[in-house]
């Protein structure tokens, strides 16, 4: 395969700027991408992030493809990467829902409620710094219940393969936040 003259002119095609090159590669790649994420475990919504960080990362790297019949390796290993950045911050993700009744510990009482009352708003502070496209992105994902990615796409035109990597940068942006920063401090 690292030979296919297919793949060397689609890659060639699409460096150019021919859509039509584009679509081939996503089609005739997809599976792959696909394959390899549900390999590491990732299914559904991550699924989706990853394969649009994926084919965001080849729109933004196919000129740097130094042979062009490389692509399927390339695939495979961008995607793996991708698969374990999101199997990372997963694991680093911590819940910021109150816990469940009695499982404070410490935290029960006045001095728990109180704690409970500054995360909350150090959060709302945090999501009020975020720029307006993060905020309106990541309410739309968090609403009750959340808008489909076909909705947000409409909604706020940006590309289905793109929300899931906005929503990742916008969730960093939220973490590293200077309001959730001086809570953790405290």
């Amino acid at each position: 395969m690292r030979d296919d003259p297919v793949v060397v002119d689609l890659v060639l095609r699409a460096r150019e700027g021919d859509a039509a090159a584009w679509d081939a590669i996503v089609e005739r790649y997809a599976p792959l991408v696909w394959g390899v994420c549900g390999r590491y475990g990732v299914t559904g919504s991550d699924a989706d992030d990853v394969a649009g960080g994926v084919w965001l990362r080849l729109v933004e790297r196919l000129d740097t493809l130094h042979e062009p019949a490389a692509l399927p390796g390339w695939l495979v290993r961008t995607t793996q990467r991708q698969c374990l950045q999101l199997l990372r911050a997963r694991k680093r993700q911590v819940p910021v829902d109150d816990p469940e009744p009695g499982a404070r510990g410490e935290e029960d009482g006045v001095d728990g409620e109180l704690l409970v009352a500054e995360r909350r708003h150090a959060l709302r502070t945090a999501f009020a710094e975020l720029p307006a496209r993060c905020r309106e992105l990541l309410s739309m994902l968090f609403a009750e219940p959340p808008a489909s990615y076909a909705e947000i796409s409409t909604a706020l035109g940006v590309p289905v393969g793109a929300i899931g990597p906005t929503r990742g940068r916008c969730l960093d942006r939220l973490r590293r936040s200077r309001a959730l920063a001086a809570l953790q401090l405290a």
